[in-house]
């Protein structure tokens, strides 16, 4: 298996960066992973980087060296990513949950899988056309779809993600079969806010990733102005399933005496080896629910304040 591969994360006009990126590979398998951590919630960038450790975390226990279903491997990676945060809010006594958007992706042999909650996005591309792009969990990407009716057209409302009181919703892809020179990008809203698809899907066609991201990102920063978000790329290009071997990353990997290699930027938080039961859990969450209605109640309704959105409601 070879690739090439290229992450960056920079901070844009934020007071802080609240993306996460990271990737591990073993020779028979590559995982990317990007979170965004969502403000109005507390600790915004702790969630995003709970959720990176936690799927690197369980990628390195379930990939000997191979993953024997990637499916199931990145639902149960999710859903770990998200139960790690609300056992982190409940350690810290907190009335709201940090939160994050999360897009994580795995090749194995020549298939790509990958899994979303939120709106950061992934992109598959062949040559210049768009073969793949993730649907973002936002009533305004929904409406567009045609999947919705509503007039909340707030692209700023997500309806899911982790870390919320009610349980994510994700979208599962793939498997899609690699052809030489396929690039498949993981990315922030960062990115896609200030550069639309097509402008992306040219700038992965023009040259390898390596130079691309760096270029792109740099637009969308400068489209973004002083106020431009966090922006946080990781991209592959595919180039066969015959060697046993992986490009090495932009950034010199960890390697792990089990064969693994590890890249993830920025910091490194320990989810806690702490057992919660599930049903402390459900108890923690209807304690946290209670608090945002009680919450609501006391204020004017609005698209991120009413509510039945307070949970998912992300604020830019």
């Amino acid at each position: 298996m070879k690739y090439s591969v290229f992450q960056v994360s920079r901070k844009g006009g934020r007071d802080e960066n609240e993306d996460r990126v990271a990737h591990s590979y073993t020779r028979e398998t590559g995982l990317f992973v990007v979170a965004d951590g969502m403000g109005g919630h507390p600790e915004g960038e702790v969630a995003a980087q709970l959720a990176v450790d936690s799927v690197a975390s369980m990628f390195h226990r379930m990939a000997q060296p191979g993953l024997t279903d990637p499916q199931y491997f990145l639902t149960q990676a999710l859903l770990s990513a998200h139960h790690n945060i609300i056992r982190y809010s409940i350690r810290k006594k907190y009335e709201d949950c940090p939160r994050t958007t999360l897009v994580a992706a795995v090749v194995q042999g020549a298939q790509a899988y990958w899994i979303h909650c939120g709106d950061s996005r992934l992109y598959l591309t062949r040559g210049k056309r768009l073969i793949s792009r993730t649907r973002d969990h936002s009533y305004l990407e929904q409406q567009n779809a045609g999947v919705i009716r509503t007039r909340l057209v707030n692209r700023n409302v997500l309806f899911s993600c982790l870390g919320s009181p009610t349980k994510p919703i994700y979208d599962l892809g793939g498997p899609a079969t690699l052809e030489a020179g396929d690039r498949m990008m993981l990315c922030s809203d960062g990115l896609w806010d200030n550069l639309d698809d097509v402008r992306l899907v040219q700038g992965l066609s023009r040259q390898a990733v390596s130079k691309s991201v760096p270029d792109m990102v740099e637009q969308a920063l400068r489209a973004g102005g002083a106020r431009s978000d966090n922006v946080t790329v990781i991209a592959m290009e595919w180039q066969s399933a015959d060697l046993a071997e992986v490009a090495r990353p932009a950034s010199q990997p960890e390697r792990s005496s089990q064969g693994h290699a590890t890249t993830i930027q920025a910091g490194h938080v320990e989810p806690g080896e702490a057992e919660i039961d599930e049903a402390e859990i459900e108890r923690s969450i209807a304690e946290i629910n209670d608090t945002i209605r009680r919450s609501g109640q006391n204020k004017d309704a609005s698209p991120k304040t009413a509510p039945q959105l307070a949970a998912s409601g992300k604020e830019k």
